[in-house]
Formats: structure tokens, C-alpha cells, sequence
């Protein structure tokens, strides 16, 4: 099985608070610019409620800081004195930042504790299960696993399709093409792969080259202003890797579709197919063939299954090799060509 092992693996070690504000968390600074430039670590969330209490020997500090309804009431129940005193306990930490849900707020009094420590505050008008799902979402996003490969990612039919292969096989000029007929360009040339969750590879292009192709003996060609918004996406998850190849008389490739050789990608496996080219092969129709040929896999319909079922079945009503060669028409005689 093929892996990334040749392939460089990127994975960000931290990124700034000030990035908190791009999540779809909707999250409003209260303590204005202040210690906006701290480091988050660590993509998991926290919530300090020993630790307000005064236990902090298994203080998760590192982490973002969620108050939710519980936090933030169990600071009601103390004196101000007694709410300053156990945000300080907490605040003698370089925690990255704390998130308040619900819309809740804390007096200005508790805001300068953590003012004085450079911790930066923020609230959200979602409740403590959404803020924490969007939040995890975002962070597990930005310290995911990325891989960097050379090809031609391309949305065929709703389906993610990457093609690779040798420096001038034509993986542009195969992508070009799809485009003209309809399809969607991802990113030509580098495509960052992200890992989201277990199973699924998101792919994307890169801020400098964006949807820019560059084409051998024509130069570099601007699909968006060519075509228009409607052959662009900006991400797409991987689904089907497609290997261009010389063809080679040598060489055994599949005629059935049985023998599937998916490519492993930080741990993902996904669907590929070796597809050996030589001059006048239309790539492009084929490329939609494996497309639509792929959802009808993801719908439970497996031509190379029900050929192979359809097979065994006449193999076994034949009793001799005679017998089976001997092929019968669909049809029992011609009625005339009128369909």
C-alpha cells in the first residue's frame, strides 16, 4: 500500500489568541488588545472549576479556558474579595486565554485581574455545548496533520478528485479540460491536504498560487477571470486519487475493478486508480466515468461486483467449458430497429 512517507507532514505547534476571532464562535474581546498575542498549544478546551475553588494541582492551565453558566455562578456566590482571590490563584498561570458562554460578562474588577496578568478575555452568545463544539472544530482544524503534494485536484460530479503523476504527464492539461466541460478547479500544481477527524482529507490550494494554472507552451492562465466564479471551489474533501501513467506493454493493469489499491494519506485511506495514458486516450471522459462511477459505489451499486456475481452464476449453470463459451444474445431475434 502506498503512504505518505515521501511526502513532508506539516502540523502547526501554536497559534495566536488573535486568531481565536476568525472561529465561528463569534467571540467578543473584553479586554481589549491586551496579551491578543499569547500562544495557544494545546487544541483542547478546559474548564477551571476545582481550579476556582482552589485545587489546582491537576490544573490544566495551557489550555483555553471555558466559564460557563457553572463557573461564572459559583463566582456570583463569593464576596468580591473572594472572586478576586480565586481568579488570582488561577491567573499565576500563563493561561492563553479565558472564554465566557452564554453571554456572560464579568464585573471590571475581575476583568482587571486578568488585564494585570495579560490574559485576554472574550465572551460568545452561544451555550457551553455549541461554544465547545465550534471552538474544537476550529482548533482541531488549525493543529490537524497537513500534507503537501504535487497534482491537479478537481470537483468532477460533486466528487474530489486528484490527479498526480510525472512532472509533464498533463495533469493541468487533463484539469483544463474538465473545466471547460463544466467541472470545478480546487487547486493545480500544490494541493495542501488538511486531516479532519479520523477518515476524512479536506483539500485546498495555496494563497499564492489560489486558482492559478499554469499550462506548458501557453504560460500561467487566471481560471476564476476566464471562467468565472462557477469553476472555482476553495476546498473539497479528497475522494479518489487518480495515478496518470506511460502506458507500458510490461505493465498489468486491472480489468475488472476488483482489485482495489487505495493510497494511504496521514492515515487515511483513499480509493485510487492507476490510469496508464498514451496519445488520443480521452482522459477527460474517463475521469468523469470514474466520478460518476464512484457514486454509484457510495449509493451500494458495484459494477465490477455485479459483473463478477453474473459470472460465477453462469459458471455454475454450465457444465462443461463447451458449453460455456457458447454465448447467448440478450434478445431472443430482432423485432426491427424501432426503439
Amino acid at each position: 500500500m502506498a503512504t505518505t512517507s515521501n511526502h513532508k507532514t506539516i502540523m502547526q505547534e501554536k497559534i495566536p489568541v488573535a486568531f481565536l476571532q476568525q472561529s465561528p464562535a463569534k467571540l467578543k474581546i473584553l479586554t481589549g488588545e491586551i496579551g491578543l498575542d499569547n500562544f495557544i498549544t494545546d487544541k483542547n478546551l478546559h474548564r477551571p472549576q476545582l481550579a476556582l475553588a482552589g485545587y489546582v494541582d491537576l490544573f490544566s492551565w495551557q489550555r483555553i479556558q471555558i466559564f460557563g453558566n457553572t463557573e461564572v455562578n459559583y463566582l456570583k456566590t463569593l464576596s468580591l474579595e473572594n472572586r478576586i482571590k480565586s481568579l488570582k490563584k488561577i491567573t499565576q498561570f500563563a493561561i492563553p486565554c479565558v472564554i465566557l458562554t452564554n453571554k456572560n460578562t464579568l464585573e471590571d474588577e475581575l476583568l482587571n485581574v486578568f488585564i494585570e496578568a495579560s490574559i485576554p478575555v472574550f465572551n460568545t452568545e452561544y451555550d457551553t455545548s455549541k461554544a465547545f463544539y465550534l471552538l474544537s472544530e476550529f482548533l482541531d482544524d488549525q493543529f490537524s496533520h497537513q500534507v503537501v503534494l504535487h497534482g491537479s485536484f478537481v470537483d468532477v460530479y460533486g466528487v474530489g478528485i486528484l490527479f498526480i503523476g510525472r512532472s509533464g504527464i498533463g495533469k493541468s492539461e487533463i484539469t483544463l479540460d474538465l473545466i471547460e466541460r463544466g467541472h470545478r478547479l480546487v487547486a493545480d500544481d500544490v494541493v495542501v491536504l488538511t486531516k479532519k477527524r479520523e477518515s476524512i482529507l479536506m483539500g485546498t490550494g495555496t494563497s499564492l498560487v489560489q486558482h492559478f494554472m499554469e499550462i506548458r507552451g501557453l504560460g500561467i492562465i487566471d481560471i476564476r477571470q476566464m471562467f468565472g466564479i462557477r469553476a472555482i471551489r476553495f476546498q473539497k474533501r479528497l475522494e479518489i486519487i487518480v495515478e496518470l501513467e506511460d502506458w507500458n506493454d510490461d505493465n498489468h493493469y486491472t480489468r475488472t475493478g476488483l482489485d482495489e489499491l487505495p493510497m494511504d494519506i496521514l492515515g487515511v485511506e483513499i480509493s485510487k486508480v492507476k490510469l496508464p495514458i498514451f496519445p488520443g486516450k480521452n482522459i477527460t471522459v474517463i475521469a468523469e466515468v470514474i466520478a460518476i462511477n464512484y457514486l454509484l459505489r457510495t449509493y451500494g451499486y458495484d459494477a465490477s461486483q455485479v459483473f463478477s456475481e453474473k459470472l460465477n452464476e453462469r459458471i455454475k449453470q454450465k457444465s462443461g467449458m463447451k458449453k460455456f463459451f457458447e454465448e447467448k444474445r440478450i434478445i431472443s431475434y430482432f423485432q426491427g430497429d424501432n426503439e
